[in-house]
């Protein structure tokens, strides 16, 4: 589906007023990972959201903070400021904010200048869960109950994250988590085939049952989004069997992808801005025999801060050094000569421009998924502009029962029963 330069816009942007942008505020967001704010009255964090530069912080009674960066007296940045006695200081001239944006202090004013102010800083409701801290950015009188995440509906359950910064738009880095077709050949020295029954990890692979590049795909709507099927010929017993990776969008930017013998894997693409986007990739399982470890899974996706990302989680592999690609290593029979599944994925998005021209697209039926996703999102954006409700926002996300599904089955079974489970309880 090829998009006109107003659906691109309306697609793509979030900054402002943007449509898109009220979407995305309609639903809890990922400001940060939880383990970047654990201590109490520690060092804030920035974060930037939508275009809004934000700083977090974890006050001295654990209670979380979500402010505008910059300090309301001079717009001095808060990030540098002291988090001590229950709200966070300005270096300035010493103003000082609690988690509600409430001034509590000002001392280079005369005694009483906070309550003759009458003002707040900018601030958002915030929740921790399944290792975020999570922000609500709409209107407070349309704010919804948090939902714990499909990898944490109860405590105790491993799970582990990647954050890497993408410098492109959210949506192409969403295009490229919904589409199964690109991990045949993109992905193809990670996932090499294998007489195996279904995707098993190994400490540097996923090997999987299949050799065929050109999956068939299946569509279906649902209430929170939809989810296809990626239908492909396996290794062993293809005349009566097929291999099926059933993928969830969850709208707006939540993917659950097909999962391997050990963890099941979920995507979440949040815009910092309009030419920025976060990308968070979970793995987790229930079985606490089963997951990986958080060390190891940065390891295994080549994302370790301090050896493939700064302490901003940018990447050290990027465009301006052509993402470090050997080919001397492609010679020897790497496919792409780039380190790291998710690094390879952002060479690809990140060459397309900041926001890519959907009008040159020439998009073919391995496509189906990223031709709905675009149908969906723009005529919800349509709808938003237009006054209409914003998308999943009337309905509640059943995260906890929902799952995508890998392995090999007989052609006479429905991919739509696959994957269906019911919420998990508490061992």
């Amino acid at each position: 589906m090829k998009l006109s330069r107003e659906e691109n816009d309306l697609l793509c942007r979030v900054e402002g007023d943007a449509p898109m942008g009220g979407i995305m505020r309609r639903h809890w967001l990922p400001v940060c990972l939880a383990d970047e704010v654990a201590e109490k009255d520690g060092a804030p964090v920035r974060s930037r959201l939508l275009g809004e530069d934000l700083v977090v912080f974890r006050d001295s009674n654990g209670k979380l903070g979500v402010l505008s960066e910059y300090c309301l007296h001079r717009r001095a940045s808060l990030v540098f400021g002291r988090n001590e006695e229950c709200g966070l200081r300005c270096l300035y001239h010493g103003w000082k904010f609690d988690v509600d944006g409430n001034v509590v202090d000002m001392p280079s004013e005369a005694p009483g200048a906070a309550q003759r102010l009458g003002k707040k800083t900018t601030s958002y409701p915030a929740r921790e869960g399944g290792g975020f801290v999570w922000a609500w950015m709409g209107p407070r009188d349309q704010m919804r109950e948090f939902e714990p995440p499909a990898w944490a509906p109860v405590p105790g359950i491993k799970y582990a994250v990647v954050k890497m910064h993408a410098a492109c738009n959210w949506a192409q880095v969403l295009e490229g988590s919904i589409d199964s077709a690109h991990s045949s050949s993109l992905h193809s020295s990670n996932m090499p085939a294998g007489e195996v029954e279904g995707s098993t990890a190994t400490g540097d692979a996923w090997v999987r049952p299949s050799t065929d590049k050109a999956p068939k795909m299946q569509f279906e709507p649902t209430s929170y989004g939809f989810r296809y099927a990626a239908l492909r010929k396996p290794i062993k017993s293809p005349e009566t069997n097929q291999y099926v990776r059933t993928t969830l969008f969850l709208a707006p930017f939540t993917v659950l992808i097909p999962p391997n013998d050990q963890y099941k894997l979920s995507q979440m693409l949040v815009p910092i801005d309009d030419v920025n986007t976060m990308f968070y990739w979970v793995a987790w399982h229930p079985d606490p025999k089963k997951g990986i470890a958080q060390d190891a899974w940065r390891k295994f996706c080549a994302a370790e801060v301090g050896v493939d990302l700064d302490t901003s989680f940018r990447k050290k592999r990027n465009f301006e050094n052509n993402y470090r690609q050997d080919r001397d290593l492609m010679k020897r029979g790497d496919f792409t000569g780039i380190s790291g599944i998710p690094t390879q994925d952002m060479a690809m998005w990140e060459s397309m421009g900041p926001i890519t021209d959907r009008s040159q697209d020439n998009p073919g039926a391995s496509d189906l998924a990223v031709a709905q996703f675009r149908r969906m999102m723009v005529a919800a954006a349509k709808t938003f502009r237009d006054g209409g409700p914003a998308i999943g926002e009337q309905k509640e996300m059943p995260y906890a029962s929902l799952s995508s599904f890998e392995g090999v089955v007989s052609k006479s079974t429905d991919w739509r029963t696959l994957g269906v489970e019911q919420p998990v309880t508490a061992k």
